[in-house]
C-alpha cells in the first residue's frame, strides 16, 4: 500500500457519500447545525456511524461555538430527560478540559498507572495503512484520510486494535489520529486513547466483530475478533497486527509575513483552539491569529487540519491577521509600555499559560465545576444539578 495515496484519498474502501461528512466554515452554516440537532434521535443513534451525530466537534474543538451554545439552543422548551444524553457527552468533552487543566502535561504521560501489557511504543503498520483486516475499521481510517474526520466508536475500536488486540503503547497512535482529525482536542483524543487502553481507565476496552459489524454497518462476520471476550483479552498479537513502525510528523506553517499592529489599539490574540467569531466583536482591535512553531513541533497537524483552521479564521473573524512566530516575537511588534485600551487579551488555555497580557475565561458548560475527579461520573454527578 502505497501510504501517501492512501493519505490522498486513495483508499481502500469505496467511501459511501451519503455518510461522508462535510464541514463548511462559515459561521452560519455551522450555526445551522446546531439548529438541527436531534436530541431525541441522538441518543438512540449515536453509537451508529450513520447515526444522527451532530458533526460539531471540529467546531467545539476550535473554540468557533461552545457547549453553553449549543445547550441554550438544545435545551430551549425541553425536558431534561430529553436532552440529558447529549448533554452527557458534552459533558465528556469539559471533563477531559479539566482533567487537562489540573494534570497539564502530565496528560501526555499514563496518567492513573502504567498501561498494562505493553509489549512496544510503536505503531501498527496494518492501522495506519489501513488494511486491518477489520472492514469497519479499516473503512473508518479511509474516511479519516479523506475527510479528517472518525466517529467517536470507531476511534475507541481503532485505539481497541493498537493498544489491547495489538498491544501498542498508546502514545505513538494517538498522535498519528490527532494529526490527521480536524477536531483534533489533545485533551479528549489523548484521554480517550488513554481510556480505552487501561491507564486513564479502571479496565481496557474491548469489542469484538459483533460488536464492530452492528455500529459500523459491516457486513463482516469472520476474523481474528469473532471470538468472544474472554478470548479476545488473552489472545496473542494476531499477524496482521506484528508489523510495527514509528514515524515523524511535522507540520508545514506559512511562511512568516509582516503583519500591521495599530499601537493605540488592543490587541486580541486567537489560537486553533480560540476561533471565536464572537470575542470582543464590536470592538476595534489588532486581532492576531498566533501559529507558533513550538506548539506545531510538540503537537504537529496534517495540512489539511492547518488549512481548516486558517480558512476558519479567514472566513468568520473580520480583520483577522496572521502570526506564525512565537508569542514573545509578536510582543515585540508592540509598544513596551500600554496605554489605556491597548492591552493584549487572550482567552485562557493550557497551550497560552505562557502568553502575558489579560487573560479571559473560556466559555464552560459548567463554571462551577473544576478540578480532577476519579471518573467522568464523579464529575457528571456534581454538573447534573446545574441542568435542573
Amino acid at each position: 500500500m502505497n501510504r501517501k495515496k492512501l493519505h490522498e484519498g486513495d483508499t481502500l474502501f469505496p467511501l459511501d457519500e451519503n455518510i461522508v461528512p462535510t464541514f463548511p466554515v462559515d459561521y452560519n452554516s455551522i450555526l445551522k447545525r446546531i439548529t438541527e440537532i436531534d436530541a431525541s434521535k441522538y441518543a438512540k443513534t449515536r453509537n451508529f456511524v450513520d447515526g444522527a451525530v451532530t458533526y460539531l466537534s471540529p467546531y467545539i474543538a476550535r473554540g468557533v461555538i461552545s457547549l453553553p451554545q449549543i445547550r441554550d439552543v438544545v435545551m430551549k422548551n425541553k425536558k431534561l430527560y430529553e436532552v440529558e444524553k447529549l448533554m452527557q457527552e458534552l459533558a465528556w468533552r469539559e471533563y477531559f478540559q479539566r482533567i487537562w487543566q489540573y494534570y497539564g502535561d502530565g496528560i501526555f504521560k499514563d496518567v492513573k498507572q502504567k498501561q498494562p501489557d505493553v509489549i512496544h511504543h510503536q505503531m501498527p503498520k496494518a492501522i495506519m495503512e489501513a488494511c486491518t483486516q477489520i472492514d469497519g475499521i479499516d473503512k473508518g481510517i479511509a474516511t479519516l484520510y479523506q475527510t479528517g474526520y472518525m466517529h467517536n466508536h470507531v476511534r475507541m475500536y481503532t485505539a481497541m486494535l493498537a493498544c489491547n488486540i495489538a498491544k501498542s503503547h498508546w502514545q505513538q497512535a494517538s498522535q498519528w489520529m490527532y494529526y490527521h482529525l480536524l477536531d483534533g482536542d489533545l485533551a479528549s483524543n489523548t484521554l480517550s486513547w488513554q481510556w480505552v487502553a487501561g491507564s486513564f481507565s479502571s479496565k481496557k476496552y474491548y469489542a469484538d466483530q459483533e460488536n464492530i459489524s452492528k455500529y459500523t454497518g459491516s457486513r463482516q462476520k469472520h476474523g481474528y475478533l469473532a471470538f468472544d471476550y474472554a478470548t479476545l483479552t488473552d489472545m496473542p498479537v494476531p499477524e496482521v497486527l506484528s508489523a510495527n513502525i514509528s514515524f515523524s510528523l511535522t507540520t508545514s506553517l506559512p511562511e512568516p509575513v509582516s503583519i500591521k499592529m495599530d499601537a493605540s489599539l488592543a490587541t486580541l490574540v486567537y489560537n486553533t483552539y480560540n476561533l471565536d467569531p464572537n470575542w470582543h466583536r464590536n470592538e476595534k482591535a489588532n486581532r492576531v491569529l498566533l501559529l507558533e512553531p513550538s506548539h506545531f513541533k510538540k503537537f504537529p497537524v496534517s495540512d489539511k487540519v492547518l488549512q481548516f483552521n486558517i480558512q476558519l479564521a479567514k472566513e468568520n473573524i473580520e480583520g483577522i491577521q496572521i502570526f506564525v512566530g512565537e508569542f514573545d516575537e509578536l510582543m515585540a511588534l508592540l509598544p513596551s509600555t500600554f496605554g489605556e485600551g491597548q492591552e493584549v487579551k487572550f482567552k485562557e488555555h493550557p497551550t497560552a499559560l505562557h502568553y502575558k497580557g489579560l487573560q479571559e475565561s473560556r466559555d464552560w458548560l459548567f463554571p462551577e465545576v473544576s478540578g480532577n475527579f476519579n471518573s467522568f461520573f464523579a464529575y457528571w454527578k456534581k454538573c447534573e444539578r446545574y441542568l435542573k
